[in-house]
């Protein structure tokens, strides 16, 4: 289908919201001209008929070719039908449930069979003289017919037929060649079970007769043979085995030995609890080898086949070679297999396989009765209700597209109820409650693992959550965190969701798709890693060392307990070492010199500290938070629909207000109160002392630093002399050069 913007007089209203234009959709007149609008300013172009917040049956009413999913073509070819039923679709915005016979268009002939058809609905339902049809209505209708004998649906249960033989064939149809449900909920035939039915029985016959021709020699056992050959099927591979066996030890008798087995392979398995039919005993000779031996039919014979020999033995070679025979040779093998040659050709062709199992007999009974003409008159009856059926068909389409189009349209060609402050989006599947949080962005997911593999591609922050009711069922959804932060959001932990029915699910965390959340959460990031950082590497540090002290403590009392069985003093620790101390002390003074540059630094600010430590925390935090706010600006509701079966057309971004709007933080109610008094508060501790402490501290070694590294001539900052014989004398004459004495002679 080609859609293209082509002139029009309507005039197109687009408001933004989200970031992005959508087409606005507030009258009739929007209504009737988005046939004409072009595709590439739809927000989608295609949605599911199962897993959404909306109702079923009118989504598969638009779904014409049954595939699962609505498209754009089938929206525009509802509101097509739409305007040619109604006299104005601006009554389709209210989205009432009731369907006014007036509001038809009653001038075209479709709208008057729609009329009458309403009437007789309306008349059904015992409401003959009602002005509005609703779908519980037609539904109740609906259901009337689909529980008669013919509902016009094609399908013929055995319970429609009068007589015992048409519910037998019937029964017969439905067990070779499979059944239909009909809208009554029965299993049933069509027409097209019927027409492969009847020509199968043919085929069957007709192969049968082949078996029943005397030249043909098919049955060397009459009756029997098939029994035979069954019989003989099940030892072929082993007397074949068995055969084999003695014409190699007739070619070298050396091989004899080996090919009755060994008696270590004897050995082997008596050991253990034996059994007839175990895989061991059943893995040897059939029976003893010898050159041109002949197969005994009872005697010597290996346990796990006497059984099958026996059987053999009673259905083919005394039936065919005499009573007497206790053994069969190797020709006689041969020439009784080959008695079934022509057997085997013959099943080989078999046709009409599928009513095989009704007996050759229940097959002619079939085709010699008039059972194909009754089947095909309750086809007939049915086929004629199917009319009055289809003529209720158009009535319900428009009953649900006059209650739902609107809402459709509003969730398809753009998106706004998911936009409006009551968020009421189709996709919308609820609230979930989780880490003192409410999310309302969640949405059913089918596969949990296929649905991250498309939606990571949303830049959200995504919790992946399996959900319980208390009546057992489950459900997998994905909850979009749009604010606060991720610290202890983590799988495993449990919250609750509360579906769009208001019924409460438990729900656990089973997978997370990490993105920023917040600008918030960004400007921290740095210092929370950095202090996960140090408390990690003290716990490690920490672990080592008291690791390292556990083993120093058993290594000297073990020294101590050996000394002491040996008489000696134990050894006493070395003291410490004075250059240990020295190099200690300088390497804190080069710390506390670095610290107080620092310090000083930062005190030379002045009034200009605060904007020293406000740039200081933005150097820290302000590449992360530029890094997130790229990411916020790329979060798209696109791939997390259309993970589901979407195919969403526009760019629907959920930006950094919107989305914060789309998960709500804790706050307290308007109107409550706040008791500040804790009794199980932790102590407080006077931390603004210490602060203040270290301030001065800080600030007196800084000045007492400056004054002895500038000779006791620098004062807060500045050189200033302390006396008037500092100053250097500008016009004090040179003093004389002093010439040494000349050396002496």
């Amino acid at each position: 289908m080609s859609n293209t913007s082509a002139p029009t007089a309507h005039k197109w209203t687009f408001f933004r919201s989200g970031g992005f234009d959508q087409v606005r959709i507030s009258t009739g007149a929007d209504i009737a001209a988005i046939p004409n609008l072009n595709l590439k300013l739809w927000t989608a172009l295609a949605c599911p008929v199962k897993g959404l917040e909306f109702d079923e049956r009118t989504l598969a009413i638009l779904d014409t070719d049954k595939d699962g999913r609505v498209r754009a073509p089938e929206i525009i070819a509802a509101i097509e039908f739409a305007k040619a039923s109604v006299k104005d679709l601006g009554g389709m915005i209210p989205g009432s449930a009731t369907l006014p016979l007036s509001a038809i268009d009653d001038a075209t002939p479709a709208g008057q069979a729609l009329v009458a058809v309403a009437k007789r609905i309306l008349t059904a339902a015992g409401k003959p003289t009602a002005a509005a049809v609703t779908a519980a209505d037609i539904d109740a209708v609906l259901a009337s017919i689909a529980k008669t004998q013919f509902n016009g649906d094609g399908v013929i249960p055995p319970a429609a037929a009068d007589d015992a033989d048409t519910r037998q064939t019937i029964s017969d149809i439905i067990a070779t060649h499979g059944g239909v449900m009909d809208r009554g909920g029965d299993l049933g035939i069509t027409a097209e079970k019927i027409a492969a039915f009847y020509p199968d029985l043919v085929a069957f016959d007709a192969w049968w007769k082949q078996a029943e021709n005397p030249a043909a020699g098919l049955w060397p056992l009459g009756t029997g043979t098939l029994a035979g050959m069954a019989a003989l099927d099940a030892v072929q591979a082993k007397v074949d085995d068995f055969f084999t066996r003695c014409r190699l030890a007739a070619f070298d008798p050396r091989a004899e030995t080996a090919l009755n087995r060994i008696e270590e392979d004897y050995l082997k398995i008596a050991a253990s609890d034996l059994a007839i039919t175990s895989h061991e005993v059943a893995g040897f000779p059939l029976s003893r080898v010898a050159a041109s031996a002949a197969l005994p039919l009872g005697g010597a014979l290996n346990p796990a086949w006497s059984g099958r020999i026996a059987a053999f033995a009673d259905t083919v070679v005394r039936p065919l070679l005499g009573a007497e025979k206790t053994s069969v040779s190797e020709a006689e093998w041969t020439a009784l297999s080959a008695r079934f040659t022509a057997t085997r050709g013959w099943l080989a062709t078999k046709t009409g396989i599928a009513v095989e199992k009704l007996g050759i007999a229940r097959v002619r009974e079939l085709l010699s009765d008039d059972s194909r003409a009754r089947v095909g008159v309750l086809i007939a009856k049915d086929q004629a209700v199917a009319a009055e059926f289809d003529a209720i068909a158009p009535l319900e389409k428009l009953v649900h597209l006059y209650r739902d189009l609107y809402r459709l349209l509003h969730n398809f060609v753009n998106f706004a109820d998911f936009y409006s402050p009551e968020r009421l989006a189709t996709f919308q599947a609820g609230t979930l409650y989780l880490d003192s949080r409410a999310c309302e962005l969640v949405v059913r997911v089918d596969d949990g693992a296929k649905h991250a593999a498309l939606a990571g591609l949303a830049k959200s922050y995504l919790a992946y959550c399996d959900c319980v009711n208390a009546g057992g069922q489950k459900m997998t959804i994905a909850a979009a965190y749009t604010a606060g932060d991720s610290d202890y959001l983590m799988v495993g932990r449990n919250g609750l969701f509360f579906d769009r029915k208001g019924r409460d699910w438990d729900a656990t965390i089973t997978k997370i798709i990490d993105n920023p959340i917040s600008i918030r959460q960004a400007f921290w990031a740095p210092y929370k890693k950095a202090i996960r950082f140090v408390e990690e590497t003290i716990a490690k540090r920490a672990a080592a060392a008291d690791d390292a002290a556990t083993a120093k403590l058993t290594t000297g009392v073990e020294a101590a307990a050996k000394a002491a069985e040996a008489g000696k003093a134990p050894k006493e620790n070395p003291k410490l070492d004075v250059g240990v101390i020295a190099a200690l002390g300088v390497g804190v003074g080069a710390i506390g010199g670095v610290l107080g540059g620092m310090l000083s630094g930062f005190i030379s600010l002045g009034w200009w500290m605060p904007v020293g430590l406000l740039g200081l925390m933005l150097g820290i935090s302000l590449p992360s938070m530029i890094i997130a706010a790229l990411k916020l600006r790329q979060r798209n509701l696109g791939p997390i629909l259309d993970a589901n079966g979407w195919a969403v057309n526009g760019r629907v971004k959920i930006n950094i207000p919107f989305g914060g709007s789309l998960t709500a933080l804790p706050k307290l109610p308007a109107n409550a109160t706040r008791l500040l008094t804790d009794p199980y508060a932790e102590k407080k501790r006077p931390w603004k002392w210490y602060i203040a402490l270290l301030l001065v501290l800080g600030a007196s070694g800084w000045l007492t630093w400056d004054w002895y590294s500038h000779g006791k001539k620098w004062i807060w900052g500045k050189r200033t002399p302390v006396s008037s014989s500092d100053a250097p004398k500008a016009d004090a004459p040179a003093a004389p050069a002093v010439t040494p004495p000349p050396a002496a002679k």
